[in-house]
């Protein structure tokens, strides 16, 4: 979807229809950064002029229904509750949850993996960050389980994965696909080999699919975009370390769909 605000324009990318959920995964399509962060990007963190940031920011936060939490990502499993949360500083988490409706949780990527999640009643809500260290330590299992209490005894889950890299641009060394085989060798598919050296091509969207299952998640959707091929719409660290953040925002409507 492309939204005109003012001479300015927000795209963004989302998935299918979410009783009781809003969600979408901002591209770099507008906003006021200049190159090589050029346009929407949302990081604050990557040397880009803090006053263009914070344009763009308020710029995606125009058509939100409250300024969304913005986290310091570490790569590792730490969930904020927003809830809790009592302003100040940015905490230090790689996933945010929330019951509260109209309160919008953010997760900054640029290549990791960005994940929705929720309970079909709408009741609660989470978003994380996950590049490859968060997803094998777990941040994904760790969100749901500050989740689960939350929600009614007999919820079912739902999940989008948003844009991230794809298999075929992401290339690690022997180290990563242990850290996911070893304790799980129902995740060796996820890995292709590259003939003739010790590479492999990781599938992050599907460890990540495969993770959720596991741990109960009963709709899953991928959003089938990858950010290195891509470089109109989105940032990628592979295809350039000095560059920007695309946010994944997401926050509870209120209208809670019915129990099955």
């Amino acid at each position: 979807m492309t939204v005109d605000r003012g001479r300015m324009v927000v795209e963004d990318v989302r998935g299918l229809p979410w009783p009781g959920v809003r969600y979408f995964c901002s591209t770099r399509a507008g906003g006021f950064s200049a190159a090589p962060w050029d346009g929407l990007n949302l990081g604050l963190h990557v040397d880009d002029a803090p006053a263009a940031v914070l344009r763009n920011r308020a710029l995606l936060a125009d058509g939100l229904p409250a300024e969304p939490l913005w986290l310091r990502q570490v790569h590792g499993i730490e969930v904020c509750d927003a809830d809790a949360w009592t302003g100040g500083e940015a905490p230090q988490a790689d996933a945010a949850i929330t019951t509260r409706p109209n309160r919008p949780l953010a997760v900054l990527t640029a290549d990791c993996l960005p994940v929705v999640l929720a309970d079909d009643g709408g009741c609660v809500l989470g978003v994380a960050h996950a590049g490859w260290r968060g997803l094998a330590a777990g941040v994904l299992e760790n969100t749901l389980a500050r989740m689960r209490p939350k929600a009614p005894a007999d919820s079912r889950w739902r999940a989008w994965i948003g844009p991230a890299i794809g298999q075929a641009s992401f290339e690690v060394g022997p180290e990563v696909r242990e850290a996911f085989v070893a304790p799980d060798p129902a995740a060796a598919p996820f890995f292709a080999a590259r003939p003739g050296s010790d590479r492999w091509l990781a599938d992050l969207p599907a460890i990540a699919r495969h993770r959720l299952y596991a741990a109960g998640v009963d709709h899953i959707e991928c959003s089938g975009h990858c950010t290195y091929r891509d470089a109109q719409r989105f940032y990628s660290y592979r295809r350039a370390a000095r560059t920007g953040r695309q946010a994944t925002v997401a926050w509870l409507t209120g209208d809670r769909a019915e129990q099955p």
